[in-house]
C-alpha cells in the first residue's frame, strides 16, 4: 500500500472580520502519497494559501485534522516542520547576506552539522547551478537566481516533502523553464513528494500526476490533467458555413451553438466526430466552409468548474 504523505479531514479555517466569521476552507478532505506531484490549483481567494498554511503549521486550523509527512499538525507541529520544506510566493533570502550564507543558516536552524551543513549546501549550489553567484548578496540576483536559492533553502535538511507556493510567479519564460528543469531533476534524484500551487496551468499540466481544483473554500474536483479535461469539458470543434441559416440548421443536427455563420460544439473525441459530422451535414446539403478542432485545456476545466479562466486570475494576481 502507497504510503500517504499528507492525509487531512475535514480541514477547516474561518476568520472574524467586521464581527462575521468568514469560512476560508469548509471541511477540506485530501491525500497525497509519497513521490507525487500534486498541483492545487483555484481562483483568488479559493482558500488555497490558507489550506497550505494549515498543512505546513503556519496556521492553526478552526477544525479537522491533518497528517503531514507523518506528524499531526495539532500534537506535533515541531515534526511537520523538521519533515518538509516551504518555499513561499516570496523571496526568503536575506537580501544583505551572502547566498552561501543564508544556506549555511538554514542548515543550523535545523540542528544540522557544521560539516553536513557545508556538505549540503555545497551540493544544493551545484545541483542549482548557483556557484557563480554563491558569494553574492541575495539582493544582488536576478529574479530566476533568487528563486533557485528559495527552493535550495527549502530543500537543505532533505526534506521528504516539499511545499511550492507559486514559485514561479513573476519569472519570465526563459527563468520559470529553467527553474522548473532543476525542480524535476531534484524530484527524479531524490523522489521528493512535491505540492504545488500556481496559477500557471501549463506547469499543473505538464509536471502533476494529479491536479486539485478549489473553488469557495472546497476542493471541487481531484484527478488526473487528462481525465480532468476529458471527463469536465471535451474537445472544441469550430465549423464555419456559408451563412448564418445553415449554421442554424446545422448546430441543431449536430447539438452545438451557432453565432453567426460559425457552430461550436464541446464533445468527447471530438477529433473522431469532426469527419462524420462533415459527411453527415454534406449529406443534408449544408456544406462546411471551415473546420478546426482544439484539445481541452486545464482552463476549460476550470471554467467549467468554477466559472471563471484560471489565466485571467493569474493575470489578477
Amino acid at each position: 500500500m502507497t504510503n500517504q504523505m499528507i492525509t487531512a479531514r475535514g480541514l477547516t479555517k474561518t476568520f472574524r472580520a467586521k464581527g462575521q466569521e468568514v469560512a476560508a476552507v469548509q471541511g477540506v478532505d485530501l491525500s497525497v502519497a509519497e513521490g507525487e506531484l500534486v498541483a492545487f490549483l483555484g481562483p483568488n481567494g479559493a482558500g488555497k494559501s490558507t489550506t497550505v498554511r494549515m498543512l505546513t503549521t503556519l496556521l492553526p486550523p478552526t477544525a479537522g485534522d491533518a497528517v503531514v509527512a507523518g506528524s499531526d499538525i495539532r500534537r506535533d507541529p515541531a515534526g511537520v516542520r523538521r519533515r518538509i520544506g516551504y518555499v513561499g510566493q516570496g523571496t526568503s533570502g536575506g537580501h544583505t547576506q551572502r547566498v552561501r550564507d543564508e544556506l549555511h543558516a538554514q542548515g543550523a536552524f535545523y540542528g544540522m552539522g557544521r560539516r553536513e551543513t557545508r556538505a549540503r549546501a555545497a551540493e544544493l549550489i551545484d545541483s542549482l547551478e548557483l556557484g557563480q553567484v554563491a558569494n553574492r548578496q541575495v539582493q544582488s540576483l536576478s529574479g530566476g537566481q533568487k528563486r533557485r536559492v528559495d527552493i535550495a533553502l527549502g530543500l537543505i535538511h532533505r526534506p521528504e516533502l516539499l511545499f511550492l507556493d507559486e514559485p514561479s510567479t513573476g519569472l519570465d519564460p526563459h527563468s520559470r523553464a529553467n527553474l522548473w528543469e532543476h525542480i524535476v531533476d531534484l524530484r527524479r534524484e531524490t523522489g521528493t513528494t512535491i505540492f504545488l500551487t500556481t496559477h500557471y496551468l501549463d506547469e499543473a499540466d505538464q509536471l502533476a500526476e494529479r491536479v486539485m481544483v478549489m473553488d469557495e473554500g472546497r476542493v471541487i474536483a481531484d484527478d488526473t490533467a487528462p481525465a480532468l479535461k476529458q471527463q469536465l469539458a471535451g474537445d472544441r470543434v469550430t465549423l464555419a458555413f456559408g451563412s448564418a441559416t445553415d449554421a442554424a440548421a446545422a448546430a441543431a443536427r449536430v447539438g452545438g451553438e451557432s453565432h453567426g455563420a460559425i457552430v461550436t460544439v464541446t464533445a468527447p473525441d471530438g477529433d473522431r466526430a469532426l469527419p462524420r459530422w462533415i459527411r453527415e451535414l454534406a449529406d443534408a446539403g449544408l456544406d462546411v466552409h471551415a473546420a478546426t478542432h482544439r484539445p481541452p485545456t486545464l482552463d476549460d476545466v476550470f471554467l467549467t468548474l468554477t466559472g471563471r479562466s484560471l489565466r485571467e486570475e493569474g493575470a489578477a494576481a
